[in-house]
């Protein structure tokens, strides 16, 4: 069984970059042996959304350390470590956050705990792969969108998956194909199979910066269904960057007030900057 170091964050509002928390969680021979967990102050406007998820306030971070401050020491917690994520949200996160404040990435190796879920659990190869769902199918008990206690599920996720194929290289299984059936290829022919996010149902809404129809078919590539409205399907809210600002406002298209009504009844719904789609687009290419 590799070592690895498993990470998740939280973010402030719709922008990847709005780091508030971070949990940290190293596994050395199958075992969690130590952990890091910080909260962030993002330097950013917090959404009611966001804090509805994960219950972090901007009181809470007032007087915590910045991104900026926070990241030589949890470099320094996964120095030479794979570092295991759940879906892309992430490491995406991180490079938006580095990004945005002028820093080298810490150049990790990056581990998608999701992609090995999905292939080594045919069952939830194109949906149900979320962090959340394989946890109560392992029966393992977290406190979801706490950073740490996500951390630490998502480490023993993949602790599961090698239990699961004890003779297999998780890393080269990521790089294997996802074999979904004919008739789930049949219903979802217009999304790449093997694409990341495979499975994701994702619908756009606001002022995009490129044609409607430009983004569903980058979205489509990725593996996304396309959805026109916001239904009880919907996995990901593409919100137009002009538009991110009233998140926190009451001016909100029907899509957001729609998404927001889901994520209080409890479904989960990303909701994404259209520049942080586009970023993930282009890391994917």
């Amino acid at each position: 069984m590799m070592d690895f170091v498993a990470l998740d964050v939280e973010t402030a509002n719709a922008r990847f970059s709005s780091i508030c928390s971070i949990g940290a969680v190293r596994f050395e021979g199958g075992d969690a042996v130590d952990d890091f967990y910080q909260l962030v102050d993002p330097c950013a406007d917090f959404s009611a959304i966001n804090t509805s998820i994960h219950g972090i306030r901007a009181s809470d971070v007032q007087g915590a350390p910045t991104f900026v401050e926070v990241l030589p020491s949890l470099a320094e917690f996964a120095r030479d470590q794979v570092i295991v994520h759940h879906t892309h949200f992430d490491r995406t996160a991180v490079a938006q956050a580095c990004e945005e404040h002028g820093l080298d990435g810490p150049g990790w190796d990056w581990l998608d705990s999701a992609k090995i879920t999905r292939r080594a659990w045919p069952h939830l190869a194109q949906r149900g792969y979320g962090l959340a769902n394989v946890c109560e199918m392992l029966g393992y008990e977290f406190d979801h969108h706490n950073a740490l206690a996500d951390a630490r599920a998502c480490g023993e996720v993949v602790l599961a998956a090698s239990q699961e194929l004890p003779e297999v290289d998780l890393v080269e299984l990521t790089r294997g194909p996802i074999g979904p059936t004919g008739e789930q290829l049949a219903a979802m022919t217009e999304a790449t199979p093997a694409g990341p996010l495979f499975g994701e149902t994702i619908v756009f809404t606001g002022a995009l910066s490129i044609p409607r129809r430009e983004a569903s078919v980058l979205a489509a590539q990725l593996g996304c269904q396309i959805g026109k409205s916001v239904t009880k399907g919907t996995t990901l809210l593409v919100v137009g960057d002009v538009d991110v600002a009233l998140l926190a406002g009451h001016k909100k298209s029907s899509k957001q007030r729609r998404a927001e009504e889901l994520i209080a009844a409890g479904q989960e719904i990303r909701l994404l900057a259209e520049s942080d789609f586009l970023a993930f687009v282009a890391a994917e290419s």
